[in-house]
């Protein structure tokens, strides 16, 4: 094996930990939200990149890009938002073609209830890593 089929293997073992890290966190945060909100880990991302947002709204493509969701997929999972009261959809005052998404008030309450939920779940899901050798590196790289 020569030095750069090392470094591809270096590469390989970096990605799959941080795969691993990435796996252990959201299979506890998807149990965890789901068993006590009825949310899934993406459904909270969504409200959770809407409440950031400077008057609570944000445009389709914008929100597909902070869920990391295709377009027809953000647009599927807003309508099934939109179904249950957490979030309504306006169009573009100045662009007909443009919709935003905003969140409702039953929205918020829901992610401020959800938002310890999902807090707790990730500090234990990463001190879960830190017994683990393989990811405790990773770990302590993310929370310098």
């Amino acid at each position: 094996m020569g030095i750069r089929d090392d470094a591809v293997e270096v590469r390989a073992q970096g990605w799959r930990r941080l795969a691993a890290l990435h796996g252990l966190i959201e299979t506890e945060l998807e149990r965890r939200l789901q068993a006590e909100h009825q949310l899934s880990v993406v459904e909270y991302t969504v409200l959770d990149a809407l409440s950031r947002q400077d008057g609570w709204h944000m445009r389709m493509r914008q929100l597909a890009r902070a869920a990391a969701l295709s377009s027809s997929a953000t647009t599927r999972l807003v309508t099934r938002l939109e179904d249950r009261g957490l979030l309504t959809r306006i169009l573009c005052a100045d662009d007909r073609r443009g919709i935003y998404t905003e969140l409702t008030p039953a929205g918020q309450a829901l992610l401020g209830r959800a938002r310890p939920t999902h807090d707790q779940a990730l500090t234990e899901s990463l001190a879960e890593a830190t017994r683990q050798p393989e990811l405790e590196g990773l770990v302590a790289f993310l929370q310098a």
